[in-house]
């Protein structure tokens, strides 16, 4: 993975059509096309690349790693999943 995120904006023409920053593009390996994965998130929207599968493998990875980080802060072992 990237140590530093890249941020951009990326406009979506009439069609609902857009491009990948070509930063992202040559990372991901995906130059010459390929496929991404895309998961709404209500007000948001993540994009992986590799498709559907991986995109829910990050998702679930994220949120996992979120929780672990918020259960961490949590005095009272009652509360705590173990």
């Amino acid at each position: 993975m990237h140590d530093m995120p890249t941020t951009s904006t990326a406009k979506v023409s009439h069609r609902g059509q857009t491009s990948l920053p070509a930063e992202l593009r040559h990372r991901w390996g995906i130059d010459g096309g390929g496929e991404v994965g895309i998961i709404d998130l209500g007000d948001a929207a993540l994009i992986v690349p590799g498709g559907i599968d991986l995109a829910r493998s990050e998702l679930r990875r994220v949120l996992r790693e979120r929780y672990e980080g918020a259960v961490a802060h949590i005095d009272d072992p009652d509360l705590v999943d173990q």
